[in-house]
């Protein structure tokens, strides 16, 4: 399935495709409140604010698949990030990404970008996929990866002015 033609829920009940997405450097993260990881949340604003404006879109998906670690609705997420980490990037509504049940648009994401040994299940919160302006999934980062890290691979591929 072509990456832009994904149906996804904004966190307001706002239904989408990606296809709005077209043509800006994505990086799609699966998230959650309560994770060790959790402070990423700030790494990731900073990277959006600084190239929101370039061509970057950060699209997060809170995922309680991982040790109950996203246990509120959407919107105590979406207060929950603005209040401690300003976020400002879109959020989506709560996500499965493993499993019988998972958004399609994961599946596709870990089919293009397998993880370590070709494995396809995601591990565990704040997985990022880095996708480039014409919907190629170039790589998948595992939650160990600050964003800070992901920079020089965002700026490589941002369109040019």
């Amino acid at each position: 399935m072509e990456l832009y033609s994904h149906h996804i829920t904004r966190n307001t009940g706002e239904q989408i495709t990606l296809e709005q997405y077209k043509g800006k450097v994505l990086l799609i993260v699966n998230t959650a409140s309560k994770c060790g990881f959790t402070p990423q949340y700030e790494g990731l604003e900073a990277l959006y604010k600084k190239y929101k404006d370039k061509g970057l879109e950060i699209l997060g998906f809170p995922c309680d698949q991982f040790g109950h670690q996203e246990p509120g609705s959407d919107e105590d997420i979406a207060e929950f990030c603005s209040l401690n980490f300003g976020v400002s990037f879109p959020l989506f509504q709560k996500t499965i990404v493993n499993g019988p049940e998972a958004n399609p648009l994961f599946e596709s994401l870990k089919k293009e970008a397998p993880g370590l040994l070709g494995t396809k299940r995601i591990k565990w919160n704040f997985t990022k996929f880095l996708v480039t302006p014409d919907g190629k999934v170039l790589k998948r980062y595992a939650p160990t990866i600050k964003p800070s890290a992901i920079e020089a691979d965002i700026i490589k591929h941002l369109p040019v002015d």
